[in-house]
Formats: structure tokens, C-alpha cells, sequence
């Protein structure tokens, strides 16, 4: 029988955690991703209670399942549409009779939410369904960082924090819910997701062989001012989405919307050709050092489309899918960011590379 070292073993425990983080990383941007669709079609309602869905797990696919039925088993704050205008919730178990009896029940007063529509509720119930699964690999990773507490305790601590982040969002989640879709909760929840993202690249890059391109304050700072451009662009960003969420209820036609647009529009039009020539030299001075060229390439790309879907949205009236692509594409942007940052975090693990210059 083959004797198996030690190192050999650690080695191996350590490309099974760097998967799961990998798996992780691509579950929360799907979370993200699934969560600006749910933006865009305007579902962010569609499961008025939360963490079930009228009360189930499984939420119900037509409306009739929501009407009152006689002689049926209700369940605890399952909830069910009455006259077609208020939303109750069982009080707690019990057998229903031929008639309705409202001591049963209790009006549902969070919100004024009684419209029932069946792919608005499961657009929300499968972004829900993806940020349970997106935990359960986070806390997957946590428990088998635990293996490298003594080597690095540094692992353990920021699994931890992922998780914790995790748990955050999903009581944020509640209460985005509960306030009916309060704008600058919203964007504190995307926020948290970048927060998120940066934590697992960074364990990600962390537990590899990695370069270090030496003491250039100069990129350095470039770097977290372009970042920190990214970041106020998500933020406006937001603010512009909630400002078009207000024209379109005021009217459909979206040749109105932007009629009359407000000082977050131009803010967030006019700062993207800030953060475009700031990273345009930034992929000189890169390109010109030699600096991680693939890194910088895949992020003069995303700046690129990121500023072809804001035109193609002003002068296309807002085509299908066009929103969610855009923020997904600024997660990216920042993912990329961070990442590239991380090269010129001097680490005793780092393989020093020198530059021309």
C-alpha cells in the first residue's frame, strides 16, 4: 500500500477548499445576478412574507391555490387572498369548515401587496432558492477551513465572516421585504454581496502560489481610486434603476422615462467617463510594466460593455435584460478589480516579480 505523506494530504484538502470557494464565488454572483432580474421584472414582491413564500416552502403556481377552500389543513402562516383585495395569515394550525371563520386568520398589514403572479413569485422564490444553496457552500467552506486553523487562522476568520456576510443578507433580505422594496436598503444589500465577493477572492488568491509585483504606490493607489469609482457607480446606479421603477409606474411608455431625468442620471452618465479614462491608463501604465496583462485586458473589456449597455439603454429604450446585465457586469467589473489589486499585497508567500522599470 502507497504511504501517503502528510504534505500530500494537506495539499489535496487545500485544492478541495479552493473549489468550494470557487463554487461559492459563482453561487453568490448567480444570487446577484438572479437578484437584478428580480429588480428588473419587478418581482421583488412576488413572496410577500419571508423566508417562505405565502407561507410555504414551496410556493403555489396559480392563484387558486391561494382562495379559501372548506374542510382543508391550513399550516401556521399560510396565507390566502380574500375578495380578491386583502392577504390573511393562518394563525396557527387548524381545519378550516365550510365557511370561512376570520378568527382564523389575521390581515396581513406589512404591506398592501395582494396581487398574486405566478412568475414574479417564483422569479423571487428561485433568487431566495439560489441564496440558500450559495449559504449552504459557504458554511460547506467554513467547516473545511477549519482543517487549516493552526496553519493559518487567517482562512478559518474570513470563512467565517462569508458566512456571517451570508446570514446578513438574508436578514436583510427580510427586511427589503418587509419595507416594500426600500431603495437604500436595496443598495446596502447589493453592497453586502460586493463585501462578499471580495472576502472569497481573497481566500481564493490567498491559498495559491501568488505574484507580488513589487512596492508601486503609484498603481497601487490607481487601483483603489478605480475601484472606489466602481463602487459609486454601483451605488448611483441604484438610484438611477429606482428612479426609472418611478416613471415606469407613472407610465409605460418608455419613450418617457427619461423626459425629465434626475441628478443621479447625469451623476452616473457622466461619472462613467471618469472611471473609463481612469482605467484606460491604468491598462497603459499595466501594459507598460508588465503587470498581470490578463487580469487588466478582462477588465478594460467589462468597462467597455459595461459603457456599450448604457448607451444601448438610452437610445434603445431600456431592451429586455439590458438592466440586470449591466449591474451584473459591475459585480464582475469589481470581482476583476479586487482581484488585480491583490497583486500588490506584499504576502510571505508571494512570489516576488520584478518589474522593467
Amino acid at each position: 500500500m502507497k504511504k501517503v505523506k502528510l504534505w500530500d494530504l494537506i495539499t489535496l484538502q487545500l485544492n478541495n477548499f479552493i473549489k468550494i470557494s470557487k463554487i461559492s464565488l459563482v453561487l453568490v454572483y448567480l444570487v446577484i445576478l438572479a437578484g437584478s432580474l428580480v429588480r428588473m421584472t419587478g418581482s421583488g414582491m412576488g413572496c410577500p412574507d419571508w423566508p417562505k413564500c405565502f407561507g410555504y416552502y414551496i410556493p403555489p403556481s396559480e392563484e387558486s391555490e391561494l382562495i379559501f377552500k372548506a374542510n382543508h389543513d391550513y399550516k401556521s402562516n399560510q396565507m390566502i387572498i380574500l375578495d380578491s383585495e386583502k392577504l390573511y395569515t393562518a394563525k396557527s394550525d387548524f381545519r378550516s369548515t365550510n365557511k370561512i371563520n376570520l378568527n382564523n386568520w389575521i390581515l396581513y398589514e406589512k404591506h398592501n401587496y395582494v396581487t398574486y403572479n405566478p412568475i414574479h413569485t417564483w422569479i423571487e422564490f428561485i433568487n431566495r432558492l439560489i441564496g440558500a444553496v450559495a449559504g449552504i457552500f459557504t458554511i460547506l467552506m467554513l467547516l473545511m477551513s477549519l482543517k487549516y486553523w493552526k496553519e493559518n487562522k487567517n482562512i478559518t476568520l474570513i470563512s467565517l465572516l462569508v458566512v456571517l456576510g451570508m446570514g446578513f443578507q438574508a436578514w436583510l433580505g427580510k427586511l427589503v421585504v418587509d419595507s416594500n422594496l426600500a431603495p437604500y436598503k436595496i443598495t446596502v444589500h447589493m453592497l453586502m454581496a460586493l463585501v462578499i465577493v471580495g472576502l472569497i477572492i481573497y481566500l481564493i488568491y490567498t491559498l495559491k502560489e501568488r505574484e507580488y509585483f513589487g512596492s508601486d504606490k503609484k498603481i497601487k493607489y490607481l487601483i483603489i481610486f478605480s475601484i472606489t469609482l466602481t463602487l459609486i457607480q454601483v451605488i448611483t446606479g441604484t438610484q438611477v434603476r429606482e428612479f426609472i421603477d418611478i416613471q415606469y409606474e407613472l407610465s409605460k411608455n418608455k419613450d418617457l422615462w427619461l423626459e425629465s431625468p434626475d441628478f443621479y442620471f447625469y451623476f452616473h452618465r457622466t461619472f462613467s467617463l471618469l472611471v473609463f479614462f481612469i482605467n484606460a491608463y491604468l491598462f497603459y501604465y499595466a501594459f507598460k510594466k508588465s503587470y498581470n496583462l490578463k487580469t487588466i485586458s478582462l477588465i478594460s473589456l467589462v468597462i467597455f460593455l459595461e459603457i456599450l449597455l448604457g448607451i444601448i439603454m438610452y437610445y434603445g429604450d431600456f431592451p429586455i435584460f439590458s438592466q440586470p446585465l449591466h449591474l451584473f457586469l459591475a459585480t464582475i467589473l469589481f470581482g476583476y478589480q479586487f482581484y488585480w489589486s491583490l497583486f500588490f499585497i506584499k504576502n510571505t508567500n508571494d512570489l516576488q516579480i520584478k518589474n522593467n522599470s
